[in-house]
């Protein structure tokens, strides 16, 4: 920890420009895009990000479906150099079908003329790599800590820490996730509502190999997804490709049920749940369960603050879609802050905020909109309602502009994007 103490030393004694809090993906991303820009920057969490050298000898339950926009991102701010040499692993198609009947849709990276559609990849890897890019960046600092107060003045806000530090950012940042003590202290209004679905997630290896292809089947109780992983924990083979990381969602009765089972027996319940596409679940990592809530702010900015990431919307995990719009929410945001400085004015000038608000909120409505029209689609209907899905399902995978529109969506390569994510 000797560069955290460097950058830290005089923290006491310092004002910062911007104060983030909320040390995760988001909160770092943001932090690493204003590494050239002359803005003092302090970034806090209560946590540390352990080298891989303490991390446990089991894949990280919480993996990500990194799009190529997210890719360009981290590319962008050096972070994807450190996650490769760690496990990255990018998969080249997707494939989708409907438990409950016959329809299908398959997705390919030769659509949309990429190597891959996206990589998995273990939060813990991607946080590990923006967390050295921050300590080694010049104009940022990271301090161990916890939010204790926040209050706004005349002057703008006043952000107290638990080690008793005060500070008056020209910007505050809430990059604290989906329980946000910024949100919360500052008023935001939220509108939440329960999927009334719990998600199950583990790693399991599989008799078969998944070939480098995401698979998500609907069924009646939810979607389960099986996301492939490229390597091996035990033997560190970046060729094995019998390893997955699943998110089960499941109706809260079901959940239950499932989470009460043996490991033998849950293996054989996720097989059979999975069509065996994998063959059999050979081995399962332990399981974590938690539920599952859509969240979104009615505003993302007040005078002087904004809220990025899971502080600021949440959304079913169906399509991996939530980092990804934790990371362009950072990047316009650092995108709009660098603007208003170059140009001389404050960080948390009031037009610079707004058009972050006004670029990202329609995009992520979007995204909330077509994610929550997924699941009811895939609800239990009558027999008639459910062979009309089918059939669409089945017309919509052999229209080819339309699929791909949609894997550029997906990709993070459509809408008002930010310089630092365009391919090239």
């Amino acid at each position: 920890m000797a560069e955290q103490s460097k950058h830290s030393a005089d923290k006491s004694d310092q004002q910062f420009d911007i104060v983030v809090i909320g040390g995760g993906m988001a909160g770092l991303a943001f932090t690493a895009a204003l590494a050239d820009s002359a803005v003092s920057i302090l970034v806090v969490d209560r946590l540390s990000q352990p080298a891989p050298s303490e991390w446990p000898e089991s894949f990280d339950p919480r993996v990500s479906a990194l799009s190529l926009a997210s890719e360009n991102l981290l590319k962008h701010v050096g972070a994807w150099p450190l996650m490769a040499s760690q496990r990255v692993s990018p998969y080249q198609k997707m494939h989708v079908w409907d438990g409950e009947g016959t329809g299908q849709v398959d997705f390919a990276n030769t659509e949309v003329e990429t190597e891959h559609l996206g990589h998995i990849v273990e939060n813990r890897v991607t946080q590990w790599a923006l967390y050295q890019k921050v300590l080694n960046q010049e104009n940022a600092t990271f301090v161990t800590a916890s939010l204790a107060n926040l209050r706004q003045g005349i002057g703008g806000w006043q952000v107290t820490l638990d080690n008793g530090e005060q500070y008056h950012p020209d910007l505050l940042v809430g990059a604290d996730g989906a329980q946000s003590q910024v949100r919360n202290k500052a008023g935001f209004q939220v509108r939440a509502w329960p999927y009334e679905h719990t998600a199950i997630v583990t790693t399991v290896k599989t008799s078969l190999p998944h070939e480098g292809v995401a698979r998500q089947i609907f069924l009646e109780t939810g979607p389960l997804a099986f996301l492939p992983l490229q390597g091996s924990v035990n033997s560190g083979d970046g060729t094995d490709q019998h390893y997955c990381s699943i998110v089960w969602s499941l109706q809260a009765d079901t959940a239950q049920e499932i989470e009460a089972l043996g490991d033998r027996d849950f293996k054989q319940r996720l097989g059979a749940a999975f069509e065996h596409s994998l063959g059999d679940i050979v081995e399962t990592d332990l399981r974590y369960s938690f539920p599952l809530i859509q969240r979104h702010c009615t505003h993302y900015i007040q005078p002087g603050l904004a809220l990025i990431g899971d502080a600021a919307h949440t959304i079913h995990p169906l399509a991996g879609q939530g980092i990804n719009l934790g990371f362009l929410d950072a990047a316009v945001l650092a995108e709009e802050v660098a603007s208003s400085v170059a140009k001389g004015l404050n960080p948390g000038q009031r037009l610079g905020l707004r058009r972050y608000e006004r670029r990202r909120k329609s995009h992520n409505l979007l995204t909330m909109g077509a994610m929550e029209g997924f699941k009811r689609a895939f609800e239990p209907l009558n027999w008639l309602l459910t062979m009309a899905r089918n059939e669409g399902m089945n017309q919509f995978n052999r229209h080819y502009l339309a699929k791909r529109q949609v894997v550029s969506h997906a990709m993070g390569l459509a809408g008002d994007l930010p310089k630092i994510v365009k391919n090239g």
